[in-house]
């Protein structure tokens, strides 16, 4: 099967945006500043960055205002096109997301991405389009596995199939929130013109023919849902530089097979780290240890001890200039199946959470299979350091591409 490409991303954004009041009474809610530009431009740039630039704008609420801003899209980059219906119907019903889409029709692409506006997910293209294709679907929506329980679940995923569609959020078999970021066939939209909401009829007739997949990620969407999360955006939309670094193997020598540092007088920095950590605290990094601590299950160590063992290299990197921000250790054996100790991404996600990072604009550096593949689940790029590859190789050549 030859691989599909998405050439066209298509934004519903004809929403009120009631709960943005009062900044949304004189402007459409996809226009809300976060860190001095429409919210709107974060989300062409990140399309932009799928290699995507045909981009069709679905309006509504104040519509000619985004218009107006956006233009034909060229000074961003990209070429975008307009498709207005009117907020209200003539039967004083609000106009649904089905029939702005339906009414898009003769500018929409066989196959196309499809988003809200208010929502912001760094994703991979690819990723998605190999599940659509995959599974024979007639559409494919991302689903967010809400592992952090923020919001409540209004989608059932098995097998990256929808298993069920509930907007009332009441089943409690519910595992994930249904985020957009979808790829649809246009050949869904073969059916009568009516004001329908397009999640409400299209995704209950396709999964009842097994024909609505799912993208299922772990990592947190960003909303600008209500002012609360306008605030979240702007702290995870504002530039930064990360580095995450495995400890064992890349900071410090590791123990023998089977044994673990239990203490300072077992603690060893290897060759250049010092140096490395110096170099990225200089070029404005923000530095994160991320690493696996199955002694403490198995009681060759505890919380304690290497809680000290982490405040006094911290004190050591410190002392020439280094900074670390945080360690994030997994303290579980290998057979517990937890979700922080890698191969698994918790740790990585649990410190995007806690610090409004963008995982994909981020590195981790590591020294094992494990550390890559924790960082491919997390979408996060990851480098190992080998024999010939220390940290400090790779930080050099990082800060000098910079």
């Amino acid at each position: 099967m030859k691989p599909l490409k998405i050439k066209q991303a298509v934004i519903l954004a004809g929403g009120a945006g009631t709960r943005l009041r009062p900044f949304t009474l004189k402007s459409p809610k996809p226009m809300i500043p976060v860190n001095g530009i429409p919210f709107l431009t974060h989300l062409i740039e990140l399309i932009k960055e799928t290699g995507i630039k045909d981009i069709v704008i679905l309006t509504g609420y104040l519509g000619e205002k985004i218009e107006e801003y956006f233009g034909d899209g060229k000074r961003l980059g990209v070429k975008i096109k307009y498709s207005q219906t009117p907020f209200m119907q003539d039967d004083g019903r609000e106009t649904m997301s089905g029939l702005r889409i339906f009414n898009a029709k003769p500018l929409l692409q066989d196959h196309f991405l499809l988003m809200y506006c208010d929502n912001y997910l760094p994703f991979k293209i690819k990723e998605l389009t190999n599940i659509y294709q995959e599974k024979k679907a007639k559409v494919l929506v991302t689903v967010f596995s809400n592992i952090d329980n923020s919001t409540k679940n209004n989608i059932l995923v098995s097998d990256n199939l929808v298993k069920k569609y509930d907007k009332s959020r009441t089943d409690s078999t519910l595992n994930g929130v249904d985020i957009g970021y979808m790829i649809v066939g246009k050949k869904v939209l073969n059916i009568p013109k009516s004001n329908f909401k397009f999640e409400d009829r299209i995704f209950i007739e396709l999964i009842q023919k097994k024909k609505l997949a799912a993208y299922y990620t772990n990592q947190k969407y960003h909303s600008i849902g209500d002012l609360k999360r306008v605030k979240a955006t702007a702290k995870f939309l504002r530039p930064k530089k990360v580095i995450f670094l495995d400890r064992d193997g890349v900071i410090n020598k590791k123990a023998a097979k089977g044994e673990y540092t239990k203490s300072w007088e077992d603690f060893e920095f290897l060759p250049g780290v010092l140096k490395a950590i110096k170099l990225l605290t200089d070029s404005g990094f923000k530095i994160f240890v991320v690493t696996n601590q199955a002694g403490i299950a198995r009681k060759m160590l505890t919380h304690r001890q290497l809680n000290k063992l982490h405040k006094q290299m911290i004190s050591e990197i410190e002392k020439v200039g280094g900074k670390i921000s945080k360690v994030y250790y997994c303290p579980h054996g290998w057979d517990e199946n937890c979700f922080c100790r890698k191969p698994n991404p918790g740790m990585l996600l649990q410190a995007s959470r806690d610090n409004f990072i963008d995982l994909s604009k981020a590195l981790f550096i590591g020294d094992y299979m494990t550390d890559k593949m924790a960082g491919d689940s997390a979408s996060c790029p990851t480098m190992l350091v080998t024999k010939n590859k220390s940290l400090l190789t790779i930080v050099e050549k990082l800060i000098l591409k910079r």
